[in-house]
């Protein structure tokens, strides 16, 4: 516990004032931070993928994260580079399969990290919002779950998480993100309807959270790295802010 706490304090000292400098500064460490994260995608896969295919896997993240392309153009490129070598590859050793895999991560991981920097130079606050949402479901999430939790939601997949922390997590999750909206963002909003949008993004974080649970049960891994100590990998810090962040983005671009 107290390794945990250490290093969440350090990557807090390193994460915050990054956020708030913005620029390019936040989008190179977002730049890094990717490729840890690609790494874990890369050793997830149990099997060999050559080293022409690692470096074509990360120039295709960057152009995603990056490009000045928009995301259909970047996602053909990255398809390019990923799928078509499979072709000339002979037994086994880089499959269509492992090609498929690759690019849908790509694709996932590019995606969200893109829309980080776009987020956090449009609205720090929006950026806030969004962490905020994600702390605090997970926090009520597991201390409800911990202290009164008896009904196990899938506990195939993720065995601690209770129907009674998860419902803690929604509602807690809803009210104080909507006070700080309210405060720190706009106050002249329908406030059923900034409550209906926070709760679908809560209810991602939870969704995020269970999906990359069911990944590592499949790989029969705790954690997807032990990067950072005390808390694993990067993608296991990362788990609910994917899917919160890309729910963000459906409702800002189409709702």
């Amino acid at each position: 516990m107290k390794q945990r706490i250490i290093s969440g304090i350090c990557m807090l000292a390193i994460i915050i004032p990054l956020i708030f400098i913005g620029g390019i500064p936040f989008a190179i460490a977002i730049g890094f931070i990717s490729l840890f994260a690609y790494k874990e995608v890369v050793e997830l896969k149990q099997e060999h993928i050559p080293n022409l295919i690692k470096v074509l896997g990360v120039i295709s993240l960057l152009l995603i994260i990056y490009s000045p392309f928009n995301g259909y153009q970047a996602l053909i490129i990255a398809i390019i580079l990923l799928l078509i070598p499979s072709i000339f590859y002979i037994n086994e050793k880089y499959t269509t399969g492992t090609a498929f895999y690759l690019i849908g991560f790509t694709f996932l991981l590019g995606l969200f990290f893109n829309a980080l920097i776009l987020i956090q130079d449009a609205s720090i606050q929006y950026l806030g919002l969004l962490i905020i949402i994600i702390f605090i479901t997970d926090s009520f999430a597991f201390l409800i779950g911990k202290l009164i939790g008896k009904h196990k939601i899938i506990p195939s997949v993720s065995p601690n998480k209770t129907i009674e922390g998860t419902i803690a997590g929604a509602v807690m999750g809803v009210l104080l993100p909507t006070i700080y909206y309210f405060n720190v963002i706009n106050s002249d909003v329908n406030l059923l309807k900034i409550m209906f949008f926070i709760l679908i993004l809560s209810t991602a974080g939870q969704i995020g959270d269970l999906f990359f649970s069911k990944i590592k049960r499949e790989h029969k891994l705790k954690d997807f790295s032990n990067l950072i100590p005390g808390h694993g990998g990067v993608l296991d810090r990362l788990d609910s802010l994917i899917f919160v962040v890309i729910t963000y983005l459906i409702i800002f671009n189409f709702i």
